[in-house]
């Protein structure tokens, strides 16, 4: 049989030695309250110092209450204030949006017009140009190395000095000037590939010049097709460049310049445009010839 225990000693040895702290504790709060209420009333006898404890632990009651009131429950939203209200709508107003039109009201950035047209789409919100030289940057479907790379090149555009364009190998017909071409770095790599890019190509035909040889005819390039070969170019004057340093950042840099190069009539680029061109004008006679007669061109 299990031996009886008897627990009153020590609740009576936890009550003995909790007593000392509970009557300081009380004296702090006498002492405290005594102070406060010296100031208006020095002399103030038992009962009205109970009665101004009273008050006062009734007052912050009331305020405490209110202080619950005031915050708002789990599972409700909190009413804006002016202020909050007022700086959303100065937010909505820098992203260009009306902040009183009801029609973005609870829509960050509005509601879009309808019918939605097919350009709006986010595999299609880079530029063209951006967009194609990314993808021919790309190398083993490493696009987000090409897209690193494409900023870094616009980047270096961006704060290099605005280039000397060289008057015997003008530029393509109204773009900006050229000391403004370094405050759109997007317009500035379209100026250099559309002002080196070939406006033909040259297409053999086997076997109809005679002797076994193959009958050349110039024949027109889309745009897509005249930037993909100007920017083949640009890519062939980059690998013979000599490096300059190590890291991630040694290749854009090399494009970059290049780039600067073509807008400055330094690259090689345009002397390979000027002999496709040369070579198109002195095969473009073989355009009648009989022997083209039943070929599809």
């Amino acid at each position: 049989m299990a031996p009886r225990v008897n627990v009153l000693p020590v609740f009576r040895g936890l009550s003995i030695r909790s007593r000392p702290l509970a009557q300081r504790c009380i004296a702090a709060q006498t002492r405290q309250l005594s102070t406060i209420d010296h100031n208006s009333d020095a002399a103030q006898s038992e009962n009205t110092f109970s009665d101004a404890l009273r008050a006062r632990m009734q007052t912050y009651g009331q305020s405490f209450e209110k202080k619950q009131e005031s915050e708002p429950s789990e599972g409700t939203e909190r009413a804006l204030t002016e202020n909050e209200i007022a700086l959303n709508q100065l937010q909505q107003a820098a992203y260009g949006l009306n902040p009183f039109d009801p029609e973005t009201h609870g829509h960050k950035f509005g509601v879009p017009t309808l019918p939605i047209s097919r350009d709006m789409n986010q595999k299609r919100r880079y530029d063209t140009v951006v967009e194609q030289v990314t993808k021919l940057l790309m190398k083993d479907g490493k696009l987000a190395k090409a897209q690193r790379d494409m900023a870094m090149i616009l980047n270096h555009l961006r704060s290099s000095p605005a280039p000397k364009v060289n008057p015997t190998r003008p530029l393509m017909p109204g773009p900006p000037t050229a000391d403004q071409l370094p405050l759109d770095p997007v317009t500035y790599l379209t100026v250099a590939i559309d002002s080196v890019a070939p406006l033909i190509k040259i297409r053999k035909y086997a076997k109809l010049a005679g002797g076994g040889r193959a009958l050349e005819l110039p024949a027109p390039l889309h745009q897509r097709q005249r930037r993909r070969w100007a920017f083949g170019w640009i890519l062939d004057a980059v690998n013979k460049r000599p490096s300059r340093g190590s890291g991630r950042a040694m290749f854009p840099t090399r494009v970059a310049e290049e780039i600067i190069a073509v807008v400055e009539g330094r690259s090689t680029v345009w002397d390979k445009r000027h002999e496709l061109h040369k070579r198109g004008t002195a095969v473009r006679a073989n355009v009648f010839s009989t022997k083209l007669r039943g070929k599809k061109l």
